[in-house]
Formats: C-alpha cells, structure tokens, sequence
C-alpha cells in the first residue's frame, strides 16, 4: 500500500473510532445538556488572588458595599467616590467579577464619575443563590438593589445614574428597566445584548467558554449537548426577549459598544437589537474581540463612552 495512503486511511479510522465514541455517549449528553445550562448562571467559584486587581491599584478611593438581596445573602460591590450627581453602575461578563470592569472604573472616575462596581449573585465576592428558575429577573434584581441602595443609603438619592453592562450582564441591564419602580438615566453596553438568545449559548460553547469533554465533543452527541443547553439555558432566564420598544426602553438613552470580531455577540445581532430603539446609539470597535474594545481601542473607546454620558447625564 502506498505511503500516502496510510495516514489518509489513520483519519478515517480515528473519525470513525470518534463518531463511536460519540454515539455511545448520546444517553448522558441531554443530562449534560442540562448541567451545562445550570453551570452558565452557576459558575464555579473561583478564587480571586489579592494580586488580581482592586479599585487602590488603579489609583481609586474605594468603599466595600454589602447589599442584601435575600436574608443572609448579598450582591458585593465596590464604592469608589467621585461626583455626588453622577453616577455609573457597572456588571460583568458571565462567569467573570467585577475585577474584570476596573479599567473602565478608572477612565469614568477620572472624568469625575462615582463608579460602582458590582458581583452578580454566584459571581466573585456575592452570595450563592441556587435558584434555577425566573433567572432574568434575578439577576436584574442585582442591579435594582445596588442602584436602590446606592439612592437610599449612600447618599445618591438626587444624582443620575447610568448602568454599564459587559455581555451577559448587558441583558441583565436591560431586563432591570422592566422592574417596576426602576428609573435610571443613561444605559451603556458592551459586546451585548443580542437580539436573540438561544444562538448565545452555542457560541459560547464554540468559543471553548464552557466545557466540553471528550465524546461529548464530537457529533452526534455535541448538537444534542448544545440543544438542550440552548433551549433550557433560554428557558432558564424566562424573559420575553427581545423587550419592549414602549416606556422607559423608548426614553433612556442607549449606547451599544461593539467588537468587530466578537464571535460571541457579533455586531450583527447587536445591531439588530440596537435599530429598535430610535434613542439608541451603536459604535463598532475596529479589530475588537469579544469584551476587548477597551484594550484594542483605549483612547477611542473611552473618548465614545464619556462623549454619550455627558449629553445623557450632563
């Protein structure tokens, strides 16, 4: 046999040996399926080191803030003073903590901005919250309850607010405006939302930001993995989405900041989202991957963000 046959035929063998493996696993892929869903909104906990970053590296006065969101648990944050009139509430993406918005806390407290940064509930320095269920609301919650504490106890209660979200915490954001009550000024978002959900969680999965192992990994188990990660981890949220263009999403101000190579949340469902809001504003970072505008882009991104909250918070 020639040479060149054999490692042609090696493929075929190892594709074959794969697909079995695959097939085999098909039982357990739903149950995976499932747990991934419950892991997306659960993430492990990761131990921060100290030296991984705090407000007092960049430069940034900082108060720890404990806000209560069930008795005995609690949405952690960090407090950094600037201007009693304006204030800026940042998220984070999903599995990551509010280590990962310092960069922006710095340029927005430079132009003189009160910056809080947040963990959502199951993230960084929060609480546990093992819900699995009604999961859009909840995590909006977080951002009601930092934004209503920050009013009623800190001393905000007359200033402007902008909320800034990073991906998932994007949807989180825009969700909290359908919370009864809830009124803030200006709403800046960062690689998200999407217009659709359910695409989301396969990306993810293609972006490795989720596990995969072994024949789970290959087909035919992996497309039955991801449908039902799709479509659980959509049920999960339970949220009409994409939300309203009437009320308060068609008077608040919006400013969508994009990657142009996000493989994640593409500028081309960002800006589908975007172009049902007439107030909305869109900015594509050239070369940009997903959550990296800043980094690609600092000077650029910073002098966009700062442009559109002073015209939206004066």
């Amino acid at each position: 046999m020639p040479e060149s046959r054999i490692p042609a035929r090696r493929d075929r063998h190892a594709t074959l040996r794969s697909r079995a493996l695959s097939a085999a696993a098909l039982p357990i892929a739903p149950l995976y399926g499932a747990a991934l869903a419950y892991r997306a909104f659960h993430p492990r906990r990761r131990v921060v080191p100290a030296e991984a970053g705090h407000p007092r590296d960049h430069g940034l006065p900082c108060t720890e803030v404990k806000v209560p969101f069930r008795a005995g648990r609690y949405v952690h944050a960090w407090l950094c003073p600037g201007s009693p009139e304006r204030v800026v509430v940042l998220g984070h993406g999903m599995g990551a903590s509010k280590v990962r918005s310092l960069e922006h806390a710095k340029f927005l407290h430079e132009a003189g901005y009160t910056v809080c940064l947040f963990d959502h509930r199951n993230h960084g320095a929060s609480s546990q919250d093992a819900s699995w269920r009604g999961l859009g609301d909840r995590f909006a919650s977080d951002i009601t309850a930092v934004v209503g504490h920050l009013r009623r106890v800190r001393g905000y209660g007359d200033a402007r607010f902008a909320i800034y979200g990073f991906s998932f915490s994007c949807f989180s954001s825009m969700w909290a405006l359908t919370h009864s009550g809830f009124e803030v000024d200006a709403m800046v978002c960062d690689s998200g939302p999407g217009h659709d959900v359910p695409p989301l969680f396969r990306k993810f999965l293609e972006a490795d930001e989720l596990p995969m192992p072994g024949p789970l990994g290959g087909e035919p188990s992996r497309a039955v993995v991801t449908g039902v990660l799709c479509a659980l981890g959509t049920a999960m949220i339970r949220a009409q989405w994409p939300p309203p263009v009437t009320g308060k999403f068609a008077r608040i101000p919006l400013l969508f900041m994009s990657g142009e190579r996000d493989a994640i949340v593409p500028p081309s469902s960002v800006d589908a989202l975007a172009e049902r809001f007439p107030q909305a504003e869109t900015h594509v970072l050239p070369g940009a991957e997903h959550l990296l505008g800043l980094r690609a882009d600092p000077e650029t991104y910073a002098n966009v963000v700062l442009d559109f909250l002073k015209r939206a918070l004066g």
